[in-house]
């Protein structure tokens, strides 16, 4: 007989005089899971809790996040249940598989793969063996970056002369959204700029930590010649209250942060207001963007995306193919496909679908670059990335897109 209960709370008894209480919950920033089933005393089910859009559509069960207290110190299992969705209107098993095994921590700052995982394309479900060395641990889809983490960069980089913080509006639920200028000097000039976006998509929790990678490179003394030559407009956090809630790509009001880029409502998505509107005042003050970025996770796609029509432009097919090169052959960029670039949208005849590159080119016209890097195994490394690796890749993106530019005209 299976046991239901809530996620917040599952309790396992040993027998009628000897029992304990096995607490799996997801009550903390960025936690998230559905229904928990007990099957036995020591094999528990639980449901990936996802998310779909404003139409009650384009389900994703790309994010979970859990703690277990008073676990006894034998073999756990674990099935992550509850995995199909749809993408871009289009039914699949999910996204999550045996090419994606979640992390462990006992302390919430080291995490690593799990091991022990096999993966039922049936049903679909990934199971998880788990042999604790703590009777109190968290297991995620990827390395967590939440508030916490934002607020603890942002103490140790404030400070800094050469970074200046604006908050450029609020999220739904209230919390600020900010752009960060990282530059020797503030005044614009005739230097090149490139502009940054991270954390779009609220599971995508390695972009936040590449970012943090970017950024603290940035302000070591080692770039400082980067802030000489360039201007740097960084988003560091685009979604923080799917981050809180443990969301997946949508923002409080069901709208998909790299979708709405044509059909931009205040009240709806002020987050795409505030980012699109301080965009759109650089611009219109006579300044330039040389090169735009929003940096997105896959769960086994790598690879980068240029503008629609970057082929038929001269300028931009040279700029995409020295940053693609660039990256290729300075960093652990490992391209599951060709430099190609973007349609007019990712939906035809649909508002509200086009992501940030389609309609920051509809808009104005600039060199937007869209990457993608998996969470699963990659080919150059050898190894499933881990935050080490995501702080690395800043640092050599930074030098990437600074080379890249240095070649331009």
């Amino acid at each position: 007989m299976r046991l239901l209960l809530p996620s917040a709370l599952l309790l396992a008894t040993l027998g009628p005089h000897l029992s304990y209480a096995v607490k799996i919950h997801a009550d903390f920033e960025g936690g998230s899971i559905g229904r928990v089933e007990k099957v036995s005393e020591h094999h528990f089910r639980i449901a990936v809790k996802g998310e779909s859009d404003q139409n009650r559509r384009n389900r994703q069960g790309s994010w979970y996040y859990f703690e277990v207290q008073d676990a006894p110190l034998a073999e756990l299992t674990f099935d992550i249940v509850d995995l199909r969705g749809e993408y871009n209107f289009r039914p699949n098993n999910g996204a999550i598989t045996g090419e994606t095994p979640p992390l462990i921590s006992y302390d919430g700052k080291s995490w690593v793969h799990v091991s022990n995982v096999e993966y039922d394309r049936e049903e679909p479900k990934l199971r998880l063996r788990i042999k604790p060395a703590s009777s109190r641990f968290r297991v995620a889809h990827t390395p967590p970056y939440t508030s916490e983490h934002l607020a603890s960069l942002r103490r140790s980089i404030l400070k800094h002369p050469d970074v200046r913080e604006t908050v450029i509006g609020k999220s739904v639920g209230g919390r600020d959204l900010y752009l960060w200028t990282i530059a020797s000097d503030q005044a614009a000039g005739q230097r090149k700029v490139v502009w940054l976006m991270f954390r779009q998509h609220s599971w995508e929790s390695g972009s936040s930590w590449v970012g943090e990678g970017l950024v603290r490179a940035l302000l070591s003394p080692e770039m400082a010649d980067l802030r000489k030559r360039f201007i740097w407009k960084i988003h560091p956090f685009c979604d923080p209250d799917g981050v809180a809630r443990g969301g997946v790509r949508f923002n409080a009001n069901g709208y998909d942060l790299n979708r709405n880029w044509d059909a931009i409502d205040p009240r709806l998505m002020p987050e795409i207001a505030a980012q699109h509107k301080a965009i759109a005042e650089w611009l219109k003050s006579g300044n330039r963007i040389d090169l735009f970025l929003s940096l997105h996770n896959t769960e086994t796609s790598e690879y980068l995306e240029g503008p629609p029509g970057g082929e038929k432009r001269p300028e931009i097919q040279r700029l995409a193919e020295r940053f693609f090169q660039q990256l290729v052959e300075t960093t652990s960029f490992d391209p599951s496909r060709p430099l190609f670039y973007s349609g007019a949208t990712t939906t035809e005849g649909m508002k509200g679908r086009m992501t940030v590159v389609q309609g920051l080119h509809r808009d104005f016209q600039i060199p937007a670059f869209l990457m993608e890097q998996r969470i699963a195994k990659g080919r150059k490394s050898g190894k499933l990335p881990n935050i080490p690796d995501r702080l690395e890749f800043g640092r050599q993106l930074a030098l990437a897109i600074a080379r890249t530019l240095q070649a331009a005209p």
